[in-house]
């Protein structure tokens, strides 16, 4: 096995815990381990650290395994990993048939998420570490679920990172002809093969259901829907109307047949195939304003390298949203990029209400459902940011 040293102090990270090592902390090597393989990892003194697994092509270059010195990377290693993962998503059964098992460095596999729908799992291998153990990590997901499919949508653009082609493709079992979920009382069909991240918004489902309380007897706007899963929410909740807005005419298709899978009244929603940022200045045009606005962009800022140009774009839509909320109405607006931090989220909304001439507060936070788990040596895990807001007047 190949050993790898980090630099003198440059070991903080790893002394922490930190799953990641980036290639500026590495001291100089003789050989270069495959992609995937699994080194030792030692401190400039010599101390053991952890066993990780090298990626060649990424600056985040070691991705931790494990840091204790007994373990053996083999496959009874992932098997274990895995199946403490799953056992921690047993109090989830009564919310519905559908969660993610695993959540990468949070569950101590990095770069791995699993996500369950019904009696199929959907995984994405995001890096070269579970690329390499891909045969193991199917064969003990298979053996510790039952799972009568698994499909593999490790499509993902990181992948590019890790010098990886993208895949995406059935590789255990048979998918049945239609993929149907329950959460919370309701029904939703899930495209694993093409829809967006594993086919559904799983991190959401707890923010889905306080949606649905919060919208008894409202008039409801819900941005960037996509398969209308907080329109859904609303709509059980009792919301007075609801309309739900995408560009996607893909997704909102995805989103009719949703309502239909459930016993709602359809006609107290209305589906909008729209550009969101022109569409919310022509509802302020028209002189339209709503109780509830929901808005849950896709990623605008993967990187901190992009949060300059997110937080125009998130400014834009929360700016108008609040003009178009009534006083005493409230507004639920997420991010779920990983390079924008909470504090840097709120400042933003806040320059927003200045903008929109809005006084508005802060009456609760949003985060991922607890299927989502954020390790407390791994922030960077805590992608999903929302608040609720009320606008006062």
């Amino acid at each position: 096995m190949i050993t790898i040293q980090i630099k003198a102090g440059r070991e903080k990270s790893a002394l922490h815990r930190h799953p990641w090592l980036f290639s500026g902390s590495l001291a100089p090597y003789d050989k270069e381990p495959a992609a995937g393989e699994t080194v030792r990892v030692l401190g400039q003194d010599g101390r053991f650290l952890g066993w990780a697994a090298w990626s060649g092509e990424s600056q985040i270059r070691l991705r931790f395994w494990s840091f204790d010195e007994r373990d053996t990377i083999n496959a009874a290693f992932f098997k274990a990993r895995l199946a403490r993962a799953i056992a921690g998503r047993k109090s989830l059964a009564a919310a519905g048939n559908a969660a993610r098992l695993v959540h990468g460095e949070s569950d101590g596999l990095p770069g791995l998420v699993v996500d369950q729908y019904g009696d199929v799992l959907v995984v994405q291998l995001l890096s070269v570490g579970p690329e390499a153990w891909r045969d193991a990590i199917f064969d003990a997901l298979q053996e510790l679920t039952g799972a009568k499919a698994i499909f593999e949508r490790s499509d993902a653009d990181v992948r590019e990172l890790e010098g990886l082609a993208a895949r995406n493709g059935l590789v255990r079992g048979k998918l049945p002809a239609a993929v149907d979920i329950q959460e919370c009382g309701l029904n939703y069909r899930v495209d694993v093969e093409a829809g967006q991240k594993t086919g559904f918004y799983l991190d959401q489902r707890a923010n889905r259901r306080r949606i649905g309380e919060l919208a008894k007897d409202a008039e409801v706007l819900n941005c960037f829907c996509y398969t209308g899963g907080f329109s859904l929410a609303a709509l059980k909740g009792g919301a007075k109307s609801v309309e739900s807005v995408d560009s996607s005419a893909e997704a909102l298709e995805a989103a009719r047949v949703n309502l239909s899978l459930n016993q709602l009244d359809g006609s107290r929603m209305e589906w909008v195939e729209a550009d969101v940022f022109q569409y919310l200045r022509l509802l302020r045009d028209k002189g339209k304003s709503y109780d509830l606005i929901i808005l849950d962009p896709p990623k605008f800022a993967p990187t901190a390298h992009h949060v300059e140009r997110a937080a125009r774009a998130y400014k834009d839509i929360n700016l108008w949203a609040l003009k178009l909320l009534r006083p005493g109405g409230l507004l639920a607006t997420f991010t779920c990029s990983g390079g924008m931090s909470a504090d840097l989220f709120q400042k933003i909304i806040a320059g927003s209400a200045w903008d929109a001439k809005a006084e508005a507060q802060v009456v609760e936070r949003f985060t991922a459902d607890s299927d989502h788990p954020i390790s407390l040596n791994f922030p960077e895990g805590d992608y999903l940011k929302g608040l609720l807001v009320r606008k006062v007047a």
